[in-house]
């Protein structure tokens, strides 16, 4: 990767969006499959293509790939309805370049939504709020040369060589999400490569490390923007049990199904976060 030419393309980014969309909101929402119907809960919104805002498109199905921008319950907010991944056979700094753009316009808080399978103890249609991670994918979207843009003062916190991630899931926003709804399950999200699912053995090995939920996503997104000094905070959504688990063959149409069924309930939660956000 040219660190010179990547820092070029999020600027390019970032500046379309503020073209396009003028000032930034401060949270931005990206729907994971199945979750794209949130979009229809603002009122008053703008959309666009990513194409429109110089973003591939999206090759994943229940993925729109496209952005709305307006008013989520009275507060103003973008929804990424899609995402990249890296099983589809992009770049690290592809994937991740959608929310490092967020961070340049000016977006301070990220909220990301992911469907997984759940472990123990989880259901199809669970929705659990992200704790922490374990990222088993074999990548780390900040390997290379640091991505630092030249105007940011030699103090600034914000996109350093070593960033801390102990933290990653913001525990204030955590907070904010069990006084909205007591009581909801907080996991360790296992990340894998894809896009074939995990094996029974592999999913074995998942909950003797700690894991709660499996996915192909989420992780690289939150440490991109993490580093580049968002707020970060996730949801998952239970679409299926993991393999071994689950009585039947795995399949994205079940994904797809039950993360719409469930979109009505994340979309309602997600409204009451981003008005005490």
């Amino acid at each position: 990767m040219n660190p010179h030419h990547e820092l070029s393309e999020i600027d390019r980014v970032a500046t379309r969006l503020a073209e396009r969309l003028g000032v930034a909101p401060k949270v931005a929402i990206v729907l994971g499959s199945g979750l794209g119907e949130v979009a229809d809960r603002l009122t008053q919104k703008t959309t666009l293509s990513y194409a429109e805002l110089l973003l591939p498109p999206c090759s994943v199905s229940g993925h729109a790939g496209e952005m709305n921008v307006g008013p989520l319950g009275g507060v103003r907010v973008a929804l990424l309805s899609g995402r990249w991944h890296m099983y589809e056979g992009h770049p690290p700094e592809l994937v991740v370049r959608g929310v490092r753009a967020l961070a340049r316009w000016g977006v301070s808080g990220l909220v990301l939504t992911s469907a997984v399978g759940g472990m123990e103890g989880l259901s199809p249609g669970d929705i659990t709020v992200v704790r922490d991670h374990i990222n088993l994918s074999g990548i780390n979207v900040l390997r290379g040369p640091n991505l630092r843009p030249a105007d940011l003062a030699p103090a600034d916190p914000r996109w350093p060589r070593f960033p801390d991630l102990s933290t990653l899931y913001s525990p204030r926003v955590r907070a904010l999400i069990q006084d909205i709804q007591p009581g909801l399950s907080e996991v360790v999200y296992a990340a894998s490569s894809g896009p074939s699912y995990e094996t029974p053995a592999e999913i074995r090995m998942f909950v003797k490390l700690g894991a709660h939920v499996v996915g192909m996503s989420m992780v690289h997104e939150a440490t991109a923007a993490r580093h580049a000094g968002m707020e970060v905070s996730g949801f998952c959504v239970v679409t299926n049990l993991a393999a071994g688990i689950s009585a039947h063959a795995l399949n994205h149409a079940e994904v797809a199904e039950v993360g719409a069924t469930a979109a009505g309930r994340i979309g309602k939660l997600l409204t009451a976060l981003v008005a005490q956000w």
